[in-house]
């Protein structure tokens, strides 16, 4: 999918810069033909010499150099790329964009050019999470910066959190989902996936029959047509797909934070099977079971994402998809519900257990709208995603 395209890699100093040894491998055996830059920071994690080599030609680095630049040479590097990728985009280089500057080779470059850029996040959770950085970013997605990642895991300092750079296979997905002349090309959109786990004690929770196969489906078939997926997920039962945003959650309150820090966006496919009601106050320890006594829980309503979405005033996006899983009534239920929340589509389906839907590989659905019910057929969970993603392509394409 690759062949004949050109990537400008811009290697930032941090230790997922080693993964970049590998993700130049990846692109070449896609055909593609890798240029690397590499800061001066990088240079103490991985050497010019085995990027050059893995590349198959020199390394750029040198924001003056005599030769390079006799022709404005950076200038020339920028434009003649067909996507840049800056892979780890430390926070460092994340800031010196957002802020116009342009110190040396990697952030001229990035300053210097009308180039698509990507850019894979690599840096400690705390750093990730600073609301500095978080506006960064949010700063560069509105000038049409795409990203994948950051994803969730171990970090060389010994936390745990959000901040891992992606996979090379993941940048690799995402770089050919953003070359790919689909018609979500340069869209960003949002998708919830998955039940929420709603804690009773440290043990025990409310959860429901959602394994998450359909909504990752449909961010599957999303960044297939070229948009940018932020994938909001609670616990389920299957993977993430690869080159999407991941964000794994588990409580209602925690989606509803993730999805609002991941707004705004073109639009938002919200099929996560978020619980209705939380225990008001979860029990820190363990509930013990006494004979002849029952315990006693009170509930109260958990946010609603869907909702809120669909009723922002200002920075709504510009299709809600909800869900509605029924088990009588399907329609009627589906479209009170469409007008209650306030969104622009319904996907609804008959959850019965005799229709094996729930954590089933197959669906039926009712896709209701300002056009009415439109009913398609069973068919399996892709299947589905793909008609679907066909369709908010078109809507918003």
């Amino acid at each position: 999918m690759l062949s004949g395209k050109t990537i400008l890699l811009i290697i930032g100093g941090g230790i997922a810069a080693y993964k970049s040894l590998d993700l130049i491998r990846r692109l070449r055996d896609r055909g593609a033909a890798v240029v690397p830059v590499m800061t001066q920071a990088a240079g103490e994690f991985v050497t010019p010499l085995s990027v050059s080599a893995l590349a198959g030609r020199k390394v750029y680095s040198d924001l003056f150099d005599l030769t390079d630049e006799a022709e404005m040479g950076h200038i020339q590097l920028s434009r003649a790329a067909d996507l840049i990728v800056v892979a780890p985009a430390t926070a460092d280089l994340i800031g010196k964009v957002a802020g116009g500057l342009a110190g040396d080779m990697a952030s001229t470059l990035l300053m210097a050019t009308d180039t698509d850029v990507l850019m894979a996040p690599a840096m400690n959770v705390r750093m990730w999470l600073h609301p500095s950085v978080q506006k960064n970013v949010a700063q560069l997605r509105e000038q049409g910066v795409a990203f994948v990642g950051p994803n969730e895991g171990d970090m060389a300092c010994g936390e745990y959190g959000p901040g891992r750079m992606s996979e090379p296979l993941e940048i690799v997905t995402a770089v050919e989902a953003k070359l790919a002349a689909g018609p979500l090309k340069g869209r960003r959109v949002l998708v919830t996936s998955g039940p929420t786990h709603e804690p009773i004690d440290p043990v025990r929770y409310i959860a429901n029959r959602s394994s998450g196969v359909q909504g990752t489906a449909i961010a599957r078939s999303l960044a297939a047509l070229g948009a940018e997926v932020v994938f909001v997920t609670g616990p389920a039962d299957v993977p993430p797909p690869e080159g999407v945003q991941v964000i794994r959650v588990q409580s209602a309150s925690e989606m509803a934070d993730a999805v609002a820090a991941a707004l705004p966006v073109d639009a938002a496919v919200m099929a996560a099977a978020v619980a209705d009601w939380r225990v008001k106050t979860a029990s820190g320890s363990k509930i013990k079971k006494v004979a002849g006594a029952l315990p006693v829980l009170e509930f109260e309503e958990n946010p609603d994402i869907l909702a809120t979405v669909s009723q922002m005033a200002s920075g709504r996006p510009a299709l809600v998809v909800g869900f509605a899983a029924e088990t009588d009534d399907v329609v009627a239920h589906a479209t009170a519900k469409r007008a209650r929340k306030g969104c622009d589509w319904i996907v609804a389906n008959d959850v019965s257990p005799a229709t094996g839907i729930m954590g089933g590989t197959e669906n039926a659905v009712v896709l209701i709208s300002d056009a009415g019910a439109e009913e398609w057929p069973r068919m399996g969970k892709q299947a589905v995603a793909d008609r679907l993603a066909k369709r908010i392509a078109a809507e918003i394409g």
